[in-house]
């Protein structure tokens, strides 16, 4: 298969397979839990975003933004 053509999951999903193969099953997840430890500071980076707004201005802006969707 050619990785240009291939859709999204059966790019996930040959990924899978060719860890799996490779490194078994348990290498597989040891190998997905360390690439989602990230990386960087989440809390000032959140803070960057999202500045000093409280819970119920960040609902309103969701709601602002869902009803500007529809």
């Amino acid at each position: 298969m050619n990785p240009q053509t291939m859709t999204l999951e059966q790019i996930r999903q040959t990924g899978i397979e060719v860890l799996v193969h490779h490194l078994g099953a348990v290498g597989m997840i040891r190998f997905f839990q360390q690439s989602e430890t990230g990386w960087g500071d989440y809390t000032k980076d959140r803070h960057k975003w999202l500045g000093n707004k409280d819970v119920k201005t960040l609902a309103s802006e969701i709601i602002a933004k869902r009803n500007q969707r529809a």
